[in-house]
């Protein structure tokens, strides 16, 4: 780590703390929180009012996510592509084809742990000292999402060690992480269910305005994510905690979907980098969305400025197949994606939606769980969930239309000849085998997650849907065109700055320190992994 963190990094603990911590809170919510974190002062939590808590609790929403400067390193350039919503189309950009840039991805794990974790580590303690049971809960809650993102990139991570004052910090393994997150969300849920109606953090809270009875509906909602995340490495285990969370009560509406507001300062993580064209609208959402008549294909992308319609980029392509008109022959994201100066409505960081949790649930049931529904019955509801948000919006009758249409992705009109993604239509075939409705599911799910290619990666990774297209070029020698990055290495900084504490990680993966290595709960048999269009 970047020597000028260090001492947060290493020696937060208690409640004094480095005014790092909070200097970013001092200006309020409308203030840039990324650009404030420079004092050398020193201040006691003792003379913090409860209001600075919150803004604190505000920073860790949303540094929590990787904004900027961090969100083109973080996701863009590597979860986004992954995920094959985009393809970059900037000629100097590698980690399309499997490469992975230390510099990015180094960025990226220091951003989060002097910015996001500090902050949150100082409410936690706060909190806790000040006997707010509530606020306590939230942090916690909002802990374990920050935290699983971090881990589903790394696999073992700084997690339970953080501050604790030591100048070499260790790290957890994925599973004990894993288990720690199912007892945190025991925790913060019991208390939560003790306060009904109660508000912590106010305004200052820039996903639920403080409503704790709507953070308790977001902690059993992540945990059925969660849940469904070990399905394959510790069935028992999944299928327990997914019927506890549903069972608890997960989110049924839009009403109550999770989303770190956005405002001119703060500005949408996407809308941050989209003044610039270094990426285009994937080949394979191009496949699907066209083939489907999908109406969210004018809200997420645009048509080509040089016209054709609707143009996805294959990725993977060398540098000589990203010439500089490859942004304009293709498909940039739509006016909803664009910075808010250019007319972008600025829409909220999504975090989670009901229409992920209906997904979910739909996977439980076509796994035997105790969903309360068919496995046809919530995938319907998924569909119908993401179709009327508000950024779609879609009538009853285009609903219906949808969910009963046969159409099919289709093949594309490139130098390639690529055909169909997968040969999968949008009506529920109920009678097909377990994989054939398991990559109806979740080829939805990846429509109604975007754009969100963190957790579209991980579901990637966990189950092989969407297949997505094979790469053009690979430029790993262990990855082939048909692969998939199936993790991040650990970072140069940590290498050079914490080098026993990487050492020791490294004996916690299940194989060496590089991109094929599968984190813990990546574990469906590779004969089940369905091969890569070409």
């Amino acid at each position: 780590m970047n020597t000028k963190y260090r001492n947060c990094y290493h020696t937060l603990a208690g409640l004094s703390i480095c005014l790092l911590l909070v200097g970013a809170v001092l200006s309020g919510c409308t203030k840039k929180y990324t650009d404030i974190n420079t004092s050398k002062d020193n201040l006691s939590a003792d003379n913090i009012s409860s209001n600075l808590v919150g803004q604190a609790f505000a920073e860790s929403e949303y540094a929590g996510l990787s904004p900027t400067p961090s969100f083109q390193r973080a996701q863009n350039l590597f979860a986004d592509i992954y995920a094959q919503y985009f393809a970059t189309t900037q000629p100097s950009f590698q980690s399309d084809e499997f490469f992975e840039v230390g510099q990015w991805s180094d960025f990226a794990f220091q951003y989060f742990y002097s910015s996001a974790a500090p902050q949150l580590f100082f409410v936690r303690n706060y909190t806790r000292a000040h006997d707010m049971p509530v606020a306590y809960a939230i942090a916690s809650i909002w802990r374990v999402e920050i935290y699983h993102r971090m881990t589903d990139y790394w696999g073992p991570i700084i997690y339970s060690n953080f501050g604790n004052g030591k100048t070499s910090v260790a790290y957890d393994a994925q599973e004990d992480i894993y288990h720690d997150f199912f007892n945190v969300l025991d925790s913060a849920t019991a208390v939560l269910k003790q306060h009904p109606g109660e508000n912590a953090f106010g305004s200052n809270d820039l996903i639920y305005n403080g409503d704790a009875d709507k953070w308790l509906t977001f902690a059993n909602s992540l945990r059925l994510r969660l849940a469904m995340r070990v399905a394959y490495v510790d069935p028992a285990l999944a299928k327990a905690q997914a019927e506890k969370a549903v069972q608890d009560g997960v989110m049924l509406d839009n009403s109550e979907n999770a989303g770190v507001l956005s405002t001119t300062n703060n500005v949408n993580n996407l809308s941050s980098i989209t003044y610039h064209y270094e990426f285009a609208m994937s080949a394979s959402m191009e496949s699907v969305l066209v083939g489907y008549n999908d109406p969210r294909l004018s809200v997420y992308f645009a048509e080509a400025r040089g016209g054709g319609g609707y143009i996805g980029v294959r990725n993977g392509l060398t540098t000589a197949d990203r010439p500089s008109s490859l942004t304009v022959n293709s498909s940039f994201v739509s006016l909803r994606w664009m910075p808010y100066y250019m007319g972008g409505p600025n829409p909220p960081n999504r975090v989670m939606c009901a229409a992920e949790v209906y997904f979910l649930r739909a996977e439980g049931a076509l796994r035997g769980w105790n969903m309360n529904g068919t496995a046809m019955d919530l995938y319907n509801e998924g569909i119908t969930a993401s179709l009327k948000e508000d950024r779609v919006d879609a009538s009853d009758a285009e609903i219906n239309q949808y969910i009963e249409s046969t159409n099919m992705p289709i093949a594309l009109n490139d130098k390639w000849n690529s055909p169909p993604m997968t040969n999968i239509p949008v009506k529920y075939d109920a009678s097909g085998s377990f994989e054939n409705q398991l990559e109806q599911i979740i080829t939805q799910k990846w429509l109604a997650l975007y754009p969100d290619g963190w957790e579209a990666w991980a579901e990637r990774r966990r189950t092989g849907y969407p297949k997505g297209y094979a790469l053009i070029n690979s430029l790993n020698p262990n990855i082939n065109i048909y692969g998939m990055m199936r993790r991040l290495k650990f970072t140069e900084s940590e290498v050079a700055n914490n080098e026993q504490a990487v050492e020791d990680a490294r004996k916690l993966l299940n194989g060496d320190d590089v991109n094929y290595t599968r984190v813990w709960w990546d574990a469906k048999p590779l004969n089940l992994f369905p091969k890569p269009t070409n």
